[in-house]
């Protein structure tokens, strides 16, 4: 890698991680995408994705909650008690390259259409309590714990809209629930397959200095800010030029 391209991946993984977190994301999707324009191996990019999502997951839902203070733990059990096995076995499963870049290229796909059509707001969408079902929740959570883990993703890409649509919580609660269940499928994921630990750049401190920096200003921007549904626009283009990039690249 170049120094050029260093400094391209940093701006590109800080911006992302400022995106993602200001709707209580931690941007795996946002990383993954930023490494395929850079050109970094698949290989290289799953484990890349989840140890910046744990340590940005771990800020995010810290902030989110107010130290945990505000986390609804009995809505997000449904859900994790589900995804965190589900996607421990999602990392622990190789994919090919190809079908690697197909399913990343999808994801990315859906993640670019929910941001740029459905932007999240933030005003008169908060309901006072969440409240998410044991049946449906458990399903929902495995379903996306799997994706989660098969992609290198924390899966919150999609949490979000189905707890939105669903109706288990209002557009603030699901960013406080989203953070903390990203962070526990990161870890699952990447503990499905340690032996990608290998397989980490020797540039990741610069990675997670961008990614933490990012996160600060994002997180930031979405707890003290009522809208980000412009920022959500724009990440949303982003992820459509990625997502073209990996199913036609």
């Amino acid at each position: 890698m170049t120094d050029f391209d260093l400094v391209l991946l940093c701006a590109l993984i800080l911006g992302a991680a400022t995106l993602y977190t200001s709707v209580g994301h931690a941007g795996a999707s946002g990383y993954i995408a930023a490494m395929a324009i850079i050109g970094l191996a698949p290989d290289v990019m799953k484990p890349t994705a989840l140890t910046l999502n744990i340590l940005v997951a771990g800020l995010a839902t810290a902030r989110w909650t107010e130290n945990g203070r505000t986390l609804a733990w009995k809505s997000l059990l449904p859900l994790v008690v589900a995804s965190v096995p589900a996607a421990f076995v999602g990392g622990a499963y190789q994919l090919t390259a190809q079908q690697y870049r197909l399913l990343v290229g999808l994801v990315l796909l859906a993640a670019a259409i929910r941001f740029l059509w459905q932007p999240k707001s933030e005003e008169g969408s908060s309901p006072i309590t969440t409240h998410v079902p044991w049946p449906a929740g458990l399903l929902t959570g495995a379903c996306v714990g799997l994706l989660s883990g098969l992609t290198g993703t924390g899966g919150g890409i999609f949490l979000t809209p189905l707890l939105l649509l669903l109706g288990w919580a209002g557009a603030r609660q699901a960013s406080g629930l989203t953070a903390p269940f990203i962070l526990l499928n990161s870890m699952a994921g990447l503990a499905g397959n340690v032996a990608a630990i290998q397989k980490l750049p020797s540039e990741l401190p610069f990675f997670v200095a961008a990614a933490m920096a990012g996160a600060l200003i994002g997180t930031q921007i979405g707890t003290r800010f009522v809208s980000t549904s412009t920022l959500q626009r724009l990440l949303g283009l982003v992820l459509l030029i990625a997502s073209g990039k990996f199913l036609l690249g």
